[in-house]
This record gives structure tokens, sequence and C-alpha cells, in this order.
């Protein structure tokens, strides 16, 4: 039978559990939280302009990294050094949720050379006769005990026996900064030396999910559903072991409405409201790529216009601007050439799909007036084969109310340097998940400079909540490689690796 979760030939959803009962009895679902399930959608069936009846909230977001490729500044030496407290992470468990870790680097090892990683989920490997433990709970992937770990270590070829790896490296640099073992030769320490870990490897989204998405095949993201579903499997080991759970989140994305009421943001920040728990999450790296645009439209106003440069590469990518209060707006789309759609009306939830005479651009445009959960609106814009060159929107005030304008470009790698508002703006930067309420949000700072790193995004959230909570050394961080050396990253998901280390240091002194 075809296993849904890794098949090309279904979309994955999220469901709110009280809306099961109303599926298909034969439709399966898998249970991911008291919230949420995950159910399977043959991807034939949906019309990828206007979702087919599926909920904005039902679409899984994709995940960009927010590190790229210390101690003394956090104050971490004097903590392990003083006699009196020695802390270095004993008994805690870090939960790392990435890219997969490079199990046989000596940061991840004691001193017998034995693991300190206590399991491993890869959800990238799939075996023809997959070992029926956890099977029905995480029904894809390959899950590597720390018996199993240890097996392959006292093998002359490990990987043939435990075949899991981290060919990209954010993963195994996350953990290490958070809790890799000292190495005085190489002057290197995590900052929670003897803790242990729980590693969970993403598997790469699906193709059909980055085209529904309209991102690259060949962009590096990972599903909220993937996310989610590693969520579950680190609070369940971290039961059964019945330790502290220090648990670091290194992704974002800049879909949603920002505001910290997405489904894997609600998970986040139950976990954090466990006992022994908590969730540490990367602001994101997007406080210097304008791809943020903020404007009040004033009732006086007829319309505010938007101006935004897309690079000769960047063919297909969407927009998502959101708007409070609900507006009935008309746009004015003007392309590089110039040729224009004008007083194009989208109502409540009407999708309006235009294509463009003069060059090869299709724009689909959906106007969805109240989000699930969040209240607001959304203007959902997403672009196939588009022009390179300057682009304008025009928003018309219908209703000539006051209202807040909000609008994203994707994060990350999504696009490329080259595509961006022209009128940006450097504050509500941070990415989802780093907005919600109650897990540490962690921005980073250039310990050389003594200032708040150019990359690091900024807040408020878009309901002015206060994010990030704290900052973190972020830039130029010695940390383990995809092989046995180590290299320097940096970025908001290297400052939130250090704040995870300190929470576990905090966790051992409790």
């Amino acid at each position: 039978m075809e296993n849904k979760f890794i098949s090309e030939n279904y979309f994955d959803l999220l469901i709110p559990n009280v809306s099961v009962g109303t599926l298909n009895p034969n439709i399966v679902v898998t249970r991911v939280n008291n919230t949420y399930s995950i159910f399977h959608l043959p991807y034939e069936d949906i019309n990828r302009c206007d979702f087919s009846g599926i909920g904005y909230n039902n679409i899984p977001k994709c995940f960009i990294l927010e590190s790229t490729f210390v101690l003394e500044a956090t104050g971490v030496k004097r903590v392990q050094s003083n006699p009196n407290l020695a802390l270095m992470g004993t008994g805690v468990l870090i939960g790392i949720i990435d890219s997969g870790i490079n199990y046989l680097h000596p940061a991840f090892l004691f001193n017998d050379n034995t693991s300190r990683i206590t399991s491993i989920w890869d959800q990238t490997v799939n075996p023809t006769d997959p070992p029926a433990t956890d099977q029905e709970e995480f029904p894809y992937g390959t899950i590597y005990t720390k018996e199993d770990i240890n097996r392959a270590l006292e093998q002359p070829y490990p990987l043939e026996v435990v075949p899991t790896d981290d060919p990209i490296g954010h993963g195994t640099a996350i953990a290490g900064i958070a809790g890799g073992s000292a190495d005085r030769a190489n002057d290197f320490s995590g900052v929670a030396p003897l803790a242990e870990f729980v590693i969970v490897k993403l598997k790469q989204a699906k193709n059909i999910t980055k085209d529904f998405l309209s991102i690259p095949s060949d962009v590096i993201c990972y599903q909220e559903t993937d996310v989610m579903m590693g969520a579950k499997y680190v609070e369940k080991v971290a039961q059964q072991l019945n330790r502290p759970l220090a648990l670091c989140i290194a992704l974002g994305s800049n879909q949603g409405s920002h505001d910290g009421l997405g489904a894997l943001s609600s998970y986040l920040n139950d976990l954090s409201e466990l006992p022994k728990t908590c969730v540490t999450i990367s602001a994101g790296n997007q406080g210097n790529t304008r791809r943020h645009y903020s404007r009040m439209i004033r009732s006086v106003e007829e319309y505010i216009e938007v101006e935004f440069n897309v690079a000769v590469n960047d063919k297909k990518f969407f927009i998502e601007i959101w708007t409070e209060p609900i507006l009935r707006i008309s746009l004015d789309i003007i392309s590089p050439s110039g040729e224009r759609i004008e007083n194009l009306t989208p109502r409540f939830g009407e999708t309006t799909l235009y294509t463009f005479v003069f060059e090869p651009t299709k724009l689909c445009v959906k106007n969805v007036p109240t989000v699930p959960i969040t209240g607001d609106q959304l203007i959902w814009i997403r672009f196939e084969d588009a022009q390179s060159g300057l682009w304008r929107f025009r928003i018309h005030n219908i209703d000539r109310a006051n209202a807040e304008v909000n609008a994203w470009l994707p994060a990350g790698s999504t696009i490329t340097n080259d595509t961006y508002f022209i009128q940006s703006d450097t504050y509500t930067t941070i990415t989802t998940p780093g907005d919600v309420v109650s897990p540490i949000t962690i921005s980073s700072y250039d310990t050389l400079t003594g200032g708040i790193s150019v990359f690091s995004s900024k807040g408020y959230t878009r309901v002015s909540e206060i994010k990030p909570d704290l900052v973190a050394p972020g830039t130029e961080l010695t940390a383990p490689g995809s092989t046995n050396g180590y290299v320097n990253v940096s970025g908001t998901g290297a400052a939130a690796a250090v704040n995870t280390g300190i929470v576990a240091l905090l966790f051992e002194w409790a």
C-alpha cells in the first residue's frame, strides 16, 4: 500500500481534530496532538489557484533553515567552571528538529566513545520492511535507538548499520552549539556538553507542496506537517525517559499571519506550557532582506501603492497581503512592461486568474475575508513565469476605512536577494513560528561589534506582541561540521542553539 506521507501523489493537509468526524470514515488521518491531525488529499483533485475548497490554515507552511555556514560572552564558562555549580546539562534532553545529525562526530560522543544521542527519527529513510517500533504513531521514516547507534559505532562502517547522516550540516551545527562535547584541541565546547540528544531528521517538503506554494523544486525547505510530527516524537521520547526537554527550532517561514496563531505555533505554545519543557525558536534572518512591506491606509486615501522588484531568476513565488480590519479592495496591477490590470475587484472568497497579453506572467489572486483562527483578511497573489523588473500594485480602499496593510515575500532561498519591496520595512520581520507567545524567541547579536546582527529579524509581531524575547551570540560561531571537522555558522538559528544550551543548564540546576 502506498505510504501517503512520502507519496508525491497525495497533498498533506492539517485539519482541526474537531473536523475529523466530518470526513469520510474511510479516510485515514494521523493524530498529531490534541488540536490537529494530518490527512492526505490526491493532488490531482486540487486546483492550485482557488484551493478547491481547502482553507488557508489547512495548507502546511514550508520552513527554511535559519543559520548559515563564544561562550565567554554569555557567561556560560563561569557557570561551568564554578565548583558550586559546574553545570554541564547532565540529565537534560536537548531536542533538535532539523536537517539531521552527523552522529559519528566526536561532539556527540561520551569519553568512552558511546553516543550521547538517545534516539534519531530519520524521516527520509524508508526501508522496504520498516521496523514495527512506533510505526503506527510515526508511519514513515525509521527510528534508531541508542542501542542501534552504539552498535553502529562499534562497526568499521557504521553508516551501513545506521544509515542516517546530515549532508546539509545545519542540524549538526545547531546540536553542536547547544550541547557538543568539549574538544580542547580545537578549542570547542557546546553550551551543555553533557546533555543528551533526541534528533529528528526532517524529510524535504514534497515536490507537490513546493509546486502548490510556487517554490522552486531545488529549494531546501520542510513541511509544517513533518515539523509537527517531529515535535510529537521529541515530546514522546522526553516523556518516556522522564527527562527535562530543551527543544530548539531553528526554522522559519514568511508564510502566515505573523501573529503566533498557526498550527505549528499553537503546538509549540502548548509544549512550552508543559512542566520541565522549554522551546526556543529562532527569530529569523529577514532583517535586511527587504521582504516585508507595511503601511497604514487612511480613510482619506483613495489607494496606496506597493512597488517591488522581481529578479530575472525568480519566475514563481507568492505574496501574502494581510489587512486588518477586513476591507473591500480593488487592485490595479502594473507590470514592468507597462501592461495594466485595472479595477481587479475579487469579491470575498473569490479567486481571479489573469494572463497578461504582452508577457508570459500569470497571476492568481485569492481574497480570503476571514482566515480561521486569526479572523483577519488575506489577499494571496501567486506569480507564475514572472516578468522581471519593477511591479506596482495599487490597493484601492473602496470602504474608505482606516486599515493596516502588511505584505510579505517568501523567506530565505525561496527567492533570490534581488526580489524585494522598494519601500520595505525592517520591523515585523520575525518569521513564523518565532512570533508565538510562550516559547523563547531569540535574535542574534554580533559579539565583535556588540550590536544586533544586521541579518537579525526585528519585532514586534503583527499584533504588537513583544518579540523577540532575548538576543544571543549568532555571528561566526564554531560548530561541528558534516564531516569530523568544525565550521563557522551565523544566523538566529545559531543564536537559538546557544539559548537552548543555556536552558539545559538551568534545567540541570533546577
